[in-house]
C-alpha cells in the first residue's frame, strides 16, 4: 500500500531505499528530508550545555560546584588556592556586589552597606529588614562604645525603631542608652574588640540570613559530603563498623564477614535466664540481668571484644 512490495527483488528494494542517500565528507550518509519516512522519527541532538554540568548524571552545575569548592578552600584556610581557582576557572565565589557589601561591613561603612544590601539580589523584604536590623544594631553598639550617646540614640529612634522588628530587643537597646552598664551584647568594653571581633561575627550572621544563591553557606561542601556518608551508612545492610572507618575513597559497604559469627567467650554466673544486656557508652562495661534476680556488671577487656 504505497510502499515497496515484499515480493520485489532484494536488489530493487535496496535501490529504492538508498535512492535518497547522499554522502558526507566523513563517509557516513543522511537521508534526504523530502518524501522520507525518517522525517517522522526524532533525530538525536547534541546535548546542550555539556560544559555547564559535571558528573555522569548531569545534575551538578559546574558553576555551583566550583564555587562550593572555593568556599571550602577559604574555610580551610587555603585562601591563595581558592583565589587561584577563581582566577583559573573564571568563576567568582561571590558577585562583585556581594564582595563590596562584605568589605563595607568589615570597614564599618554602615550607610553604604545598607544601600548595597538592596542591590545584591534579595527580593524578600523581610530578609532585607532583618539584615538591616543587624547592621544598625552593630552601628548602635559601636556608637555607644565611642561615647557618642546622642548619635546612638538617633540611630535607635530614626533607623532601628521604624523597622518594627523585635520590640523586645528594641527595649533592650533602649536600656543600653539609659544604663551603659546594662549587658546588651558581648565584649564591648574596648573599641578594638568591637571592631575586630563583632564585625566578622555580624558578617557570619548576615551570611546565615541571606539566601544561598547570594551568599554560599559556610561549610556547604562538608555538609554535602557528610550527608552522603551518613546515607551510605544508613543504607548499609550489614553495618557493623565505627564511623571512623568510613572513607571518602570508596562507597561504604560492610560485608557479611564483619558480622560476629563465632563464640569467643561464655560468661557463666547467672543461674537462670538472662533477660537484659546493655553495653556502656564507652564500651568498657557490660550489664546483664537475669530471672534469678541478680544483675552483674562485666568489665570488657580486649580478649572479651568480638
Amino acid at each position: 500500500m504505497g510502499g515497496v512490495e515484499d515480493d520485489e527483488p532484494a536488489s530493487k528494494r535496496m535501490k529504492l531505499a538508498s535512492g535518497g542517500l547522499r554522502g558526507l565528507s566523513n563517509g557516513s550518509s543522511l537521508t534526504d528530508p523530502v518524501g522520507s519516512s525518517i522525517d517522522l522519527m526524532a533525530r538525536p541532538l547534541q546535548s546542550e550545555g555539556d560544559n555547564d554540568v559535571v558528573g555522569p548524571k548531569g545534575v551538578i552545575k559546574r558553576v555551583e560546584f566550583v564555587r562550593i569548592i572555593a568556599r571550602a578552600l577559604y574555610s580551610l584556610g587555603y585562601k591563595e588556592s581558592s583565589a587561584l581557582l577563581e582566577e583559573e576557572s573564571g568563576i567568582s565565589l561571590h558577585s562583585s556586589v556581594v564582595n563590596l557589601f562584605t568589605q563595607q561591613i568589615l570597614d564599618g561603612r554602615w550607610d553604604e552597606s545598607l544601600a548595597t544590601l538592596r542591590d545584591i539580589g534579595v527580593k524578600d523584604e523581610s530578609i532585607i529588614k532583618s539584615a538591616s536590623f543587624l547592621i544598625l544594631e552593630q552601628k548602635f553598639f559601636e556608637l555607644l562604645d565611642d561615647d557618642e550617646i546622642m548619635n546612638a540614640l538617633k540611630t535607635l529612634r530614626t533607623e532601628i525603631a521604624p523597622l518594627c522588628i523585635d520590640n523586645g530587643r528594641l527595649r533592650e537597646l533602649s536600656s543600653c542608652v539609659v544604663s551603659p552598664s546594662y549587658s546588651c551584647s558581648d565584649g564591648f568594653s574596648k573599641p578594638t574588640n568591637v571592631r575586630s571581633k563583632s564585625r566578622p561575627k555580624l558578617l557570619e550572621e548576615l551570611q546565615k540570613l541571606l539566601p544561598p544563591t547570594v551568599v554560599i553557606p559556610e561549610k556547604r561542601l562538608e555538609h554535602l559530603v557528610e550527608q552522603a556518608l551518613v546515607l551510605q551508612r544508613d543504607a548499609c545492610i550489614f553495618h557493623n563498623s565505627l564511623d571512623g572507618d568510613i572513607s571518602l575513597y570508596s562507597d561504604h559497604q560492610c560485608g557479611r564477614d564483619q558480622i560476629p559469627s563465632q563464640t569467643l567467650q561464655i560468661l557463666e554466673a547467672h543461674s537462670d535466664e538472662v533477660w537484659f544486656l546493655q553495653f556502656s557508652h564507652n564500651g568498657k562495661y557490660l550489664a546483664s540481668s537475669s530471672n534469678d534476680r541478680s544483675a552483674i556488671i562485666w568489665e570488657v577487656t580486649l580478649t572479651f571484644l568480638f
